[in-house]
């Protein structure tokens, strides 16, 4: 089975369906994509991209035995042209038809509109033939392309003027269009009516027309045009396809490989005799690259040894203990010898439990559970590596810190799952089960597999307190959940009502709006859907059309082909005529609405219509809030029971409610003679009735949002049902108000907007799921004794009498209630089936964890938290809701600030994904995996078949030789790097691995400190820098900086700018500059005072740096700053502490600030950057040239003279001088301009030999010159202008690149020869 997918209103996904027609290949189409530029063609162990590929691929793997043949062999180069031709005007398509019209400019445009005449002039010659089709007598893979290519320019940008001038081709494409494989993915045949030859797309975006009144409307994706293969130009292409001329050319080119060929056997036998000549020289060179291989692959296996011993040492330390560390520091980090052994230490030790006789001021954070139903993927090691960062620096910075761990139970998520996981092992379904065998069945898989979460956040080094763990159905919580529904049901803010929901055919249950995803269909689209064997149209004349939230009537849930057709007047006199796009919910509809001001219809107020199904009497009714005079005909179907906006309708006019679907989608008994087709069967079978009673009267495309399930992919169909709610009105303004005064801050402040625009404008909250999976709503129906099933309703059905339940903690508290209700009667009690939206519990999370609604000693002592962290896209779903919450049960914000960090996708920008193969695992970047490492991780989970192979495709895409082993720190550092206050980022893993190779930086420079430390290095109380030689002065200045630059970002939770800045004093200042300038420093005699003081000094400096370094880096790392920190000597202050994340963080200190020392230092390294680019620019790279620096400016003359040693240490001169005034260089100086002050001049003599140097500069320009000079030879050739455009821009990019070398060589040749004439 073959999967395409397209970005919406892609010509190439019709064309690629038409050609798996006519091969018998069966596909299956998923949902358009926006983020695609182009259609994409899955098979399994294959994938293809772009449209031409596409079908190439196709035609030649035939499914079915005598399928058409779509290039026969001797058609092969005709079809070959066509396709090409095909490309252009696809490429024309994209610039002209909408969704992509919007985005395309007017050169483009310019450009592709004579690229489709001349296609179009090319058919039509081909076309006067007697040949019915492009090639030959049959269809072939060019009526194909062509087609699908063509079809959307005559439908909408081809005007009667074209279309009568191309006639052959319009009648060759409604030939090709009857076609049944063409029709069914093309739809019947339409033609533009416009006058005119080309029209002009609309400068706005095509939103479609509007059909009722609303927010929003529908929006066009933001999509780019596929790149298409490069093509000649258009009086080119044309000259090819000219047969006579083709043939001439083919004569030439025969010619021409005949003379290619003879050159050929002529080299060949050159290079035979070259070959047979060297033979024996490379049989000695090929016994030494073996040795040399087989050498190198010893020590690899040897060093693999070494480090799997290493970290077998590590990882047998018992659980618990403090890591022993060895002696001597091995050569190199590895991570998995690091972070062995640390956490469990931690954690046995309890240093992540606050302490509770501490008078420090709290910091409290509760973590957003993640769902219980699998691991963490790389979103949620971004969330807990930003809370374990914060959480650590706070505990550093003298706060007393809680944080609390959690996980929830996911309802839908974990049903779904233990579901498929028994249908598949066992072929039974939950309802073969029961409910309380059911349940059992996933408490086993909870208890089986919901740990697995708790072992990744101990991996990430999440300082969390487990004593505190707790599952959202534990007793605890379970506990809350009861007393928050029945203190909300008895305070009036929640209530029983039937209204519309979000229903789910496939799950059967209402979902909440966070769990429908929203895709755009701007207009016929085909699309495969749960539980369809046939894909389901979309924007075809027959009426295949699915819900638009926004745009089409405003808000209805409708979209994409409007059906018109004709209510007859009860009275006989005339009819109306109304426009839907869900012609099945016709079957629903109690009204017709007109606008009270429209003179088409003063004379219809007050009548009637007929149903022409149930033959029920239908009023008209007048509505100007509902209908819009002018969208379509101006009267609107109105069908409360199925459409938000006619529910509103509605309860306006007191209409009836007629719901005609039942829980899976299907027709019921309203439906009549429909009753039991499948909901989009019923859509065509209601247009076919229609159109039988002659009542149709047409359809025209119409843009739509399509609603999806987040978990199943079924359409969302709006169902009336009578459930619980929310009344969420004074809660939400309480919310709104506690931002605007500062009770609540909402961080990065652009969300404030956002925030305020959702809670101004709530809905009330469908708090009921149609699960077994969850907390059961502790709700009661009353049934007296003696009822009937009529008489006394069935709860969650129509027949409903909302007015009988009763809630309780318990059945007996319930009960009770019933009594007071019901004084003297006898009845039973039924509890509800259904149990609570996930949301409900998670939204009581932040105090329900410290024991709500007891008033606990946790309660009072850390309630209200201190910060939630989380994303963004659950601001209003999750945040919004704990705020409301906590106000409406606590009476108080339950946090004083909401971070809200940037969301991660994959290097391309695409939202990760378990099908697209995309979501990363985090112990996969920890501990590295391979290819097939990672495929393995497909099997045995819920996804499809289908579903796996395609994610094999994007795993290998992405990942072709695994992923290498990163390490936890890397990957938290990596992962706060990319927190920029933003709405998404895009995470390469190659940027993890960068910072692993950082952190082996980092233990260079420890294990070079505790080289030049020594063993009686004793770690000072405090530093006085004055006494200090000036790169330590510069040294601890930048670190105080660096300090206090962090602190002032970690407060703003500003985490990019701390990585960054914690980086480059590591990085740039420390390991570049400090530790490079100390190395002479350390071999200074100390038998002399002076000397030995200074190496003292440095040595202090050096260990403050590390020292305060590791602990400013220490919650981003905290692993390997706790190895690396233990290895340090200890100030008498520090010895206090056991581990470095009880450490103090680092404070500035106001007496290390030195600007002088900095601005010395700054004048110093412009220097060396001056002498560095010289040995750069002259090749040197072992000899240490003498360096002279002429100063004009005293200031930095003296600072210069303070650090020569350091100029010289880092720009590898044997020696620096500092040139008296008027004082000239040596002969056989190069020379670089620093600034107007200083003027660096390298000694050469003696170094390069000039005249060699000029030797080789001016082979090198002979070769720029003559490269040079043969691309332009290239490029003003006549055929030149057929060349495609990228390869003119590669060759235009080579002649730069190679002109800037030519600039360079010549100038280093002048130089050389100043050189030789002074020497």
């Amino acid at each position: 089975m073959y999967t395409i997918q397209a970005p919406p209103g892609h010509p190439g996904q019709p064309a690629a369906l038409i050609a798996c027609a006519f091969v018998g290949q069966a596909v299956t189409i998923d949902a358009p994509d926006p983020d695609l530029t182009g259609p994409v063609l899955k098979t399994g162990d294959h994938t293809c991209h772009g449209t031409s590929e596409i079908l190439r691929y196709v035609a030649a793997h035939p499914a079915a035995e005598g399928a058409t043949p779509l290039v026969p062999e001797a058609l092969k180069g005709s079809i070959e042209k066509w396709l090409e031709v095909a490309a252009r005007c696809e490429a024309a398509a994209l610039a002209w038809v909408e969704p992509f019209a919007s985005k395309a400019d007017d050169a483009a445009r310019a450009s592709t509109r004579s690229d489709v005449t001349t296609a179009l002039e090319q058919a039509k010659l081909e076309l006067t033939k007697p040949s019915a089709f492009l090639v030959g007598e049959v269809v072939t893979l060019a009526d194909v392309a062509l087609a699908a290519a063509l079809a959307p320019l005559f439908e909408g940008v081809l005007g009667k003027g074209a279309q009568a001038h191309f006639g052959p081709v319009v009648a060759w494409l409604a030939a090709c269009r009857a076609l049944p494989q063409f029709e069914k993915a093309l739809g019947a045949p339409s033609l533009s009516s416009a006058e005119g030859e080309w029209v002009e797309p609309s400068k706005k975006e095509a939103a479609g027309g509007k059909k009722k009144k609303g927010k929003g409307s529908a929006k066009e994706s933001d999509l780019s045009a596929p790149e298409t293969p490069a093509a000649p130009a258009s009086a080119a292409a044309a000259e090819e396809l000219d047969p006579e001329k083709a043939a001439k050319k083919a004569a030439k080119d025969a010619e021409k490989a005949a003379k290619l060929a003879k050159f050929a056997a002529k080299k060949a036998a050159e290079e035979a005799a070259k070959a047979a000549k060297d033979a024996e020289k490379a049989a000695g060179a090929e016994d030494k690259k073996a040795k040399e291989k087989a050498e190198a692959e010893a020590k690899k296996k040897a060093e693999a040894e070494e480090v799997a011993s290493l970290i077998a040492a590590a990882r047998s330390t018992p659980k618990g203990d403090k890591k022993e560390l060895p002696g001597a520091m091995y050569k190199a980090y590895h991570p998995a010898a690091v972070e062995a052994g640390w956490y469990e230490w931690w954690e046995q030790c309890g240093f992540f439990k606050p302490d509770p006789t501490s008078t420090k001021p709290p910091f409290v954070i509760v973590i957003p559970p993640p769902n219980v139903t699998g691991a963490l993927h790389i979103g949620h090691a971004l969330t807990n590596s930003i809370q374990d960062t914060i959480t650590r620096w706070r505990r550093m910075s003298g706060y007393n810190t809680v944080w609390v761990p959690g996980t929830d139970h996911a309802g839908i998520a974990t049903q779904t799952v233990v579901e498929k996981k028994l249908q598949r092992e066992r072929g039974v379904t939950r309802h073969d089960l029961g409910r309380d065998a059911f349940l059992g069945e996933v408490w086993q898989w909870v208890d089986q597999y919901g740990h697995r979460i708790h072992d990744q956040l101990r991996r990430l080094g999440s300082s969390v307190d487990w004593s505190r763990c707790v599952f959202t159905m534990d007793d605890k919580l379970s506990r809350a959940v009861k007393e928050a529904f029945v203190r909300m049901f008895e305070g009036g803010c929640i209530y029983r009502d039937n209204r519309l929901v979000n229903w789910c055919c496939r799950l059967k249950t209402a979902v909440s709006d966070i769990e429908v995803d929203y895709i755009d269909i701007p207009k016929r689209t085909l699309m495969n859907v749960p539980g369809y064997t046939e894909a389901v149209e979309f924007g075809v004349l027959t009426s295949f059309a699915y819900p638009l939230e926004s745009g089409c009537g405003g808000g209805r849930w409708g979209g994409g082909v409007l059906t018109s057709f004709a209510y007859p007047l009860e009275d006989g006199s005339g009819e109306i005529v109304v426009a839907t796009t869900r012609p099945e919910t016709m079957l629903g509809d109690t009204a017709v609405a007109v606008h009270p001001e429209d003179p088409r219809y003063t004379a219809m107020h007050g009548k009637h219509v007929v149903h022409p199904v149930s033959g029920r009497k239908i009023p008209i009714i007048c509505d100007a809030e509902l209908v819009d005079m002018s969208f379509g005909t101006g009267a609107v179907k109105v069908t409360p029971a199925h459409d938000p906006n006619d529910f509103a309708t509605g309860k306006r006019h007191s209409l009836e409610f007629i719901n005609i679907f039942d829980d899976n989608g299907l027709i019921n008994a309203h439906g009549g003679p429909f009753e039991g087709q499948p909901r989009f069967k019923a859509r065509i079978t209601v247009v076919d009735f229609l159109k039988e009673k002659g009542l149709f009267r047409g359809t025209q495309d119409n843009p739509m949002r399509l609603g999806l399930c987040s978990r199943s992919k079924d359409v969302i169909e709006p169902v009336l049902k009578p459930q619980w709610w929310v009344d969420c009105k004074d809660m939400a303004a309480k919310s709104c108000q506690a931002v605007r005064d500062g009770t609540l801050e909402i961080i990065p402040k652009e969300f404030e907007a956002t925030w305020f625009r959702w809670l101004e404008n709530i809905r009330d909250w469908c708090i009921s799921r149609q699960l077994w999976w969850g907390h059961r709503i502790p709700a009661f129906y009353v049934i007296f004794e003696g009822e009937d099933d009529k008489a006394s309703g069935s709860p969650g059905m129509p027949s409903e009498d909302m007015g009988r339940w009763v809630t309780g903690r318990t059945e007996e508290e319930a009960r009770a209630n019933a009594e007071k209700k019901y004084p003297g009667k006898a009845f039973r009690l039924v509890q509800d089936e259904d149990v609570l939206d996930t949301w409900f519990s998670s939204g009581l999370f932040p105090f329900s964890v410290f024991g709500w609604p007891e008033a606990t000693v946790d309660l009072k002592a850390f309630y209200p938290t201190s910060l939630l962290e989380t994303g963004h896209d659950i601001l209003f779903f999750w945040v919004a809701r704990m705020v409301m919450m906590g106000f409406q049960l606590t009476g108080q914000v339950p946090f004083k600030q909401v971070y809200l960090h940037a969301m991660v996708r994959d290097a391309h920008g695409r939202k990760m994904s378990k099908s697209l193969g995309n979501v990363i695992d985090p112990l996969h970047v920890i501990e590295g995996i391979s290819l097939q490492g990672l495929h393995g991780t497909l099997e045995g989970g819920n996804l499809d078949p289908k579903e796996i192979e395609r994610a094999k495709s994007g795993q290998k895409a992405d990942f072709p030789d695994g992923i290498e082993e990163c390490g936890t720190d890397a990957l938290r550092f990596a992962l706060a790097a990319y927190t920029a206050q933003a709405r998404d980022i895009n995470l390469d893993i190659k940027r993890v691995v960068a910072y692993r190779h950082w952190c082996n930086k980092l233990w260079n420079a420890i294990k070079f400190a505790m080289m030049n430390l020594g063993d009686n290095f004793q770690a000072p109380a405090t530093l006085d820098p004055a006494a200090c030689p000036p790169a330590c002065r510069w040294i601890l200045s930048r670190l105080n900086s660096a300090v206090g630059a962090v602190v002032q970002a970690m407060e703003a939770y500003d985490f990019s700018t701390a990585t960054q800045r914690i980086y480059a004093l590591w990085q740039n200042e420390l390991c570049d500059v400090f530790i490079e300038v100390m190395k002479p420093v350390m071999a200074f005699d100390e038998s002399k005072p002076e000397l030995a003081a200074a190496k003292a000094r440095t040595r202090e400096a050096l260990w403050a740096c590390l020292d305060a370094g590791l602990r400013l880096l220490h919650p981003f790392m905290p692993f390997v700053t706790e190895e690396l920190w233990q290895r340090l000597p200890r100030a008498p202050d520090m010895v206090q502490y056991q581990s470095i994340m009880l450490t103090p963080y680092p404070a500035p200190v106001a007496s290390w600030d030195d600007p002088a020392a900095e601005c010395a230092m700054e004048t110093a390294l412009a220097a060396v950057g001056a002498a560095r680019k010289l040995r750069n620019d002259y090749g040197i790279t072992k000899q240490k040239p003498h360096l002279y620096i002429a100063v004009t400016d005293a200031d930095k003359a003296a600072q210069l003279q303070s650090l020569a040693l350091e100029v010289a240490t880092l720009s590898s001169s044997s020696a620096v001088t500092l040139l008296a005034a008027g004082e000239a260089a040596p002969l056989g100086c190069s020379v670089a301009i620093v600034d107007d002050s200083v003027t660096v001049h390298m000694l050469l003599k003696g170094i390069l030999d000039p005249a060699l140097e000029i030797a080789k500069l001016e082979k090198k320009m002979s070769e720029l010159e003559g490269r040079i000079e043969q691309l332009r030879k290239k490029q003003g050739t006549p055929a030149y202008e057929k060349t495609p455009d990228d390869v003119k821009a590669a060759d235009a990019d080579k002649i730069a690149k190679a002109e800037a070398e030519l600039a360079a060589a010549v100038a280093a040749a002048d130089a050389m020869k100043t050189l030789l004439a002074a020497s």
